[in-house]
């Protein structure tokens, strides 16, 4: 959805219930896609049941490489250039250690995508009222708004420092 949202604002589509109106050519086009797009699903996953049961039984240690060295060369033929590759190789070994520390992945790909956007009208704000912070809490649903966040980044934060301090409170049980 996120992806999805930002393809749509990227061309200066409003998401909304206002895009079956506005945009109506679009809106059902893309219902008619999804329609096309699950018949053929059916057409050819139904047949082909017996064949993706098979391949859920290769051991893991033989299809990580093989899956590995599929999206290197359909990174590397998109435009024969190995520096895409080690792109690819780096944003992988980010996203292991990003898992591996407890990152959720929803969050940070709707901060990839939503970033950009939020940064851009913040720079945008902060040129009309020039350079004035002051102006996200002279209007009152703003100053609501950021007053929330603020409060639930607290309460989180003090969720995170409550258990980290419960966690060291805990008598340790020796084996005997």
């Amino acid at each position: 959805m996120a992806l999805m949202l930002g393809a749509l604002m990227i061309h200066n589509i409003t998401p909304g219930p206002a895009i079956m109106v506005e945009h109506a050519d679009l809106f059902w086009g893309l219902i008619i896609s999804f329609w096309i797009g699950n018949f053929i699903l059916m057409v050819l996953n139904v047949p082909l049941i017996g064949m993706w049961v098979k391949l859920l039984k290769i051991p893991y240690r033989i299809i990580f490489p093989v899956i590995l060295l599929l999206i290197s060369i359909g990174v590397f033929s998109a435009n024969n250039n190995i520096y895409d590759v080690v792109i690819v190789l780096a944003v992988g070994i980010f996203g292991f250690l990003a898992s591996r520390l407890g990152f959720q992945p929803a969050p940070m790909l709707l901060g990839f995508v939503l970033g950009p956007m939020v940064e851009e009208h913040f720079r945008r704000s902060l040129l009309m009222s020039q350079g004035d912070l002051l102006v996200f809490f002279k209007q009152p649903i703003s100053a609501v708004f950021l007053s929330i966040s603020l409060l639930l980044l607290a309460f989180v934060a003090y969720g995170m420092v409550r258990k980290s301090l419960n966690k060291d409170k805990e008598p340790r049980v020796q084996a005997a």
